[in-house]
């Protein structure tokens, strides 16, 4: 269900730069001030400046963190002597600093800009994965990896952050489905690109893992640089559109979730207000549910095919198909979940089949055929199921602070999820894994238990919001429920 937009609503020239807030009552009504805007072309526009490049940020800021994983199969563990649980130690410390920085990167993107911020973040994280590419131990990789958290520590967020400020709700699932699936075809890539790469060991005297990390740093760092000029920043402040169409973005906004409130500041105590709020605590829950499978998989999933009786460059390749089905099956599920205008079920549906998929390579490990099509179900669902919960919660929350600490803490909070990953599939419990796919089992349920108790919260709101009498709705201002945000007794929460 969308919001309602309160009556009697005043607006003003289109074309008028000052800050009167304005709002439309209907779709119709808001055409009717903007006679010269094609909305059509206007979003299609919008999708070319703004999805493509930060869909390809992301790519390869995943790429970045999870190659890793591809490095170990060409010799990483044995050049740095890793031994023991060292391995997995050097994993967990990427996401101390993930975690503990991503409500502020958000509140740093929203002080200097998008195109500021997260390019000089895109640059300095693919620099830190060129020196980790010059570890000579341990506590060199260890080193490298915090530095890598802390700097990619605002792209997730922020990137969704900034898509929930263009788009409304109606319209956003294919969007940020299509940016989170740069995650899979990142992993599908980066398969493809390691196995291309790890064929340079030896060159200039370095081993192919060492390459695998010079080289896509180095890529970072080049597109990170393009990417300054290239990035949009938020509605407001983009001059690629005209003055007309920064108010219409505005106000079509403002229709869907009321004002965005961007200049109001934003204290440690509010920052605390909007976490404690239950629709914000449980969107946290529901993401951190399936980061663990869903790292688990980036992780691990080579070395659990190579265990299934593959050569290091034959695991490379045979890692890329499941991340593409997982791509298909993500954008499948924003096209149907758009054109239905529902969430809640599209949160489910691929949770059963990460859930199928973890059980069949769990029980059928001695049945690599099996196995491996377990893999299949595994990443498809978990990674089709996390873009539907983000958008689901970001989208709902209206405003610029309640999405910036909204967004910042369900991704901040959820990774937390990737230190319990980290450690879920050591190497003395393979081929099984039993610890590994269980844990991973047993955390889609708790996602899948936070969505079902997101969903029943917001409805008895949406219900408690239709019965409220006219007279407690106007003691309050139309400018003071524009403030509210979704708090708003006339908005109501998407399903």
């Amino acid at each position: 269900m969308d919001s309602k937009s309160p009556q009697d609503l005043r607006a003003h020239s289109p074309s008028s730069a000052d800050d009167e807030k304005q709002t439309y009552s209907d779709h119709d009504e808001l055409h009717r001030n903007f006679p010269n805007i094609d909305e059509r072309k206007l979003m299609r526009k919008i999708d070319m400046r703004l999805v493509p490049p930060i869909c390809i940020l992301y790519l390869l800021a995943f790429l970045d963190r999870v190659n890793i994983s591809n490095a170990a199969l060409f010799g990483l563990k044995k050049d740095l002597s890793l031994v023991g649980n060292q391995y997995n130690t050097a994993l967990v410390v990427f996401f101390v600093p993930y975690v503990l920085f991503e409500i502020p990167s958000n509140a740093l993107m929203k002080r200097f800009k998008p195109h500021v911020w997260l390019s000089a973040c895109m640059f300095l994280f693919g620099l830190t994965t060129c020196l980790q590419g010059l570890s000579q131990g341990f506590g060199g990789l260890v080193t490298a990896r915090i530095f890598l958290g802390v700097f990619e520590s605002g792209m997730f967020p922020g990137c969704f952050y900034l898509l929930a400020m263009w788009y409304k709700r109606s319209e956003a699932q294919k969007r940020y489905s299509f940016f989170f699936s740069s995650t899979t075809l990142a992993g599908a890539f980066g398969g493809l690109l390691a196995t291309a790469i790890g064929k340079m060991d030896g060159i200039r005297g370095y081993r192919g893992w060492r390459w695998v990390f010079i080289l896509e740093g180095l890529l970072t760092c080049v597109v990170g640089l393009i990417f300054f000029f290239v990035l949009c920043d938020f509605p407001e402040d983009v001059k690629w559109l005209t003055e007309e169409e920064r108010q219409f973005v505005k106000a079509r906004l403002q229709e869907d979730v009321g004002d965005s409130q961007r200049h109001k500041p934003l204290n440690v105590k509010g920052i605390f207000k909007i976490i404690g709020d239950p629709r914000v605590l449980l969107g946290g829950f529901m993401y951190f549910g399936l980061i663990v499978p869903a790292y688990s998989y980036a992780y691990f999933a080579p070395g659990i095919i190579q265990g299934l009786g593959h050569s290091a460059v034959s695991t490379q390749l045979f890692s890329v198909p499941p991340w593409a089905c997982a791509f298909v099956l993500s954008l499948i599920i924003a096209i149907i979940s758009d054109r239905v205008g529902h969430r809640f079920i599209f949160t489910l549906i691929p949770q059963a089949i990460a859930l199928a998929g973890f059980a069949m390579a769990f029980k059928l490990h001695h049945k690599p055929h099996a196995a491996y099509g377990g893999l299949f179900l595994a990443a498809s669902g978990t990674y089709a199921s996390m873009p539907v919960i983000i958008c689901w919660v970001a989208t709902n929350l209206a405003g610029h602070r309640r999405r910036s600490v909204g967004t910042g803490w369900q991704v901040g909070f959820g990774n937390i999820g990737g230190i319990i990953a980290a450690y879920a599939f050591l190497a003395q419990d393979a081929p099984e894994y039993k610890a590994g796919y269980s844990i991973c089992l047993s955390f889609i349920c708790l996602s899948a238990f936070s969505c079902t108790c997101y969903y029943l919260y917001i409805s008895r709101e949406n219900r408690r919001r239709d019965t409220m009498v006219e007279g407690e709705r106007s003691m309050l201002t139309f400018e003071e429920k524009q403030e509210m945000g979704d708090l708003n007794p006339d908005y109501r929460y998407r399903y």
